[in-house]
């Protein structure tokens, strides 16, 4: 049975409102106040440390897939209306799901570091080099406690911006959202420290990448219990968020690579013919051919917005009523959350999925796979690489003296003396609020709790910077400015 009023409640950690309009109301002020919000603005899409402010950052990014998410969600309600939304429990709810798709769609992205998804690479090469042998060597005189660090060696070396975001936003900014807010957020299942399941398993795409930390486990599994989320399955609106993300890369890179003068208009018409005729594609053919010539007929400065204003339009409108209609057909299992496919890709013999894997294969050859692209990559390795070899020295603490070092007692280490007067406070605050959640009997698995979270101390730290200060967080301390 479908019943949105189990799902949409007033429930939140601190201080509920009394209705669910209030609700929603307040968590998208509190998102469109928040400061992890704003920073999107400076952290890279595909282009890093970008100038032009034409290009798309993440932030302009996630403007893109909250207003696909509103049209999605919408037409979902549309077509729901003919039954009547009492039958699903969304009668007077319609604000509420329209909101938490679009607010979800908003912050989808707000876990990603600088430089994107190449610094997640970056930063777990790091820390399987730097910090799992340090965890190794924690001592463990029984089972549960060795466990644990099996464990916690897993988790630490899975940072993935999806699981990042959940502790943003319940941790680092500490937003005190919506429970159905926080975990619509939730795009996949599992834990970083669970092991990836087989392709056998009835979740596997839904577990195929982690979607929050071990430090984050009991405030999932809270929220879990109390929207009756079953462990593993989704929330039911983050497909919706899926799918606008999804929509939003249509041609969005392919539109950036022109204004930054990779391709050509031209070219990219030649492209996406070559390829479509290539694979037998028609659907997206006819489309780009229709709207090539239309855009043609325009002055010449006129026919690249005119191109791609045509061509986005005429996605957006078929991709949102196709993505729609696979939600209603499947509409019990994503309201349980055991929908095993992303609308997009779930019917892969639908015109829809072909010109969707045409792009795909275009922006992979042409765009992610060009030199300036690669290039602006391996400078952000080498920036993310140093700002954690030179925040190290924080990791090589005992314990006491960090504990120390955090109530500005000196010790002997002048270089972390100063490397913690750089950190931010937010960040310090999360790491003393799990430090005393601990339970002290354990002395060893305590050690080794207070070293994980000292770990993510300093992961929140660097992987919450945006593009132009890690920049200049790197040139600063490696005095080349």
């Amino acid at each position: 049975m479908i019943n949105y009023k189990e799902k949409l409640t007033v429930d939140r950690e601190l201080y509920p409102s009394k209705d669910i309009e209030t609700t929603v109301e307040s968590d998208r002020g509190r998102i469109f106040s928040s400061a992890a919000f704003r920073r999107l603005q400076k952290r890279t899409q595909v282009f890093a440390l970008e100038l032009n402010a034409s290009i798309r950052s993440r932030l302009t990014h996630s403007l893109e897939v909250a207003q696909n998410a509103r049209y999605i969600a919408r037409t979902i309600l549309d077509e729901l209306k003919k039954n009547d939304l009492k039958t699903y429990g969304l009668e007077d709810m319609e604000n509420a799901f329209i909101s938490t798709s679009e607010m979800t769609s908003l912050i989808h992205d707000i876990g990603n570091p600088p430089f994107g998804h190449f610094a997640e690479e970056t930063i777990n090469k790091w820390l399987k080099i730097n910090v799992l042998p340090k965890l190794e060597s924690f001592e463990s005189s029984d089972k549960e406690t060795e466990n644990l660090k099996i464990l916690l060696s897993k988790d630490i070396c899975n940072y993935d911006g999806n699981a990042q975001a959940i502790r943003i936003i319940t941790k680092l900014q500490r937003l005190n959202l919506s429970y159905f807010q926080i975990i619509a957020v939730l795009k996949y299942t599992r834990g970083a420290f669970e092991d990836k399941p087989s392709n056998d398993n009835s979740l596997n795409y839904l577990k195929k990448k982690p979607g929050f930390y071990y430090s984050e486990k009991d405030l999932v599994e809270k929220i879990q219990n109390t929207l009756n989320i079953k462990s593993g399955h989704r929330f039911p609106i983050t497909y919706i968020m899926e799918a606008a993300d999804d929509i939003s890369y249509l041609t969005a890179d392919l539109e950036d690579s022109v204004e930054k003068e990779i391709l050509s208009l031209d070219e990219v018409y030649n492209i996406i013919k070559t390829e479509c005729q290539k694979q037998k594609e028609e659907f997206l053919l006819e489309i780009i051919e229709k709207q090539y010539e239309k855009a043609k007929k325009n002055e010449e400065p006129y026919q690249f917005n005119m191109f791609f204003t045509f061509l986005r339009v005429t996605l957006v409108t078929n991709f949102v009523k196709h993505v729609s209609n696979i939600f209603i057909q499947n509409h019990q299992s994503i309201f349980d959350g055991s929908f095993n496919h992303a609308l997009l890709e779930y019917d892969k013999q639908s015109k829809y999925y072909k010109a969707l894997k045409v792009l795909k294969d275009i922006s992979n050859k042409y765009i992610y796979q060009n030199k300036e692209v690669q290039t602006l990559e391996l400078q952000a390795y080498t920036i993310v690489n140093s700002l954690f070899n030179i925040y190290k020295p924080l990791l090589e603490l005992e314990i006491n003296d960090f504990t120390e070092l955090l109530k500005g007692e000196k010790i002997d280490c002048f270089i972390s003396k100063r490397l913690i007067k750089r950190v931010s406070s937010k960040q310090i605050v999360a790491y003393k609020n799990d430090i005393e959640k601990l339970a002290k009997q354990n002395i060893e698995q305590f050690n080794i709790l207070e070293f994980y979270y000292r770990v993510r101390l300093i992961i929140d730290y660097i992987s919450g910077m945006t593009d132009d200060f890690a920049l200049e967080e790197y040139k600063v301390l490696s005095a080349i400015k």
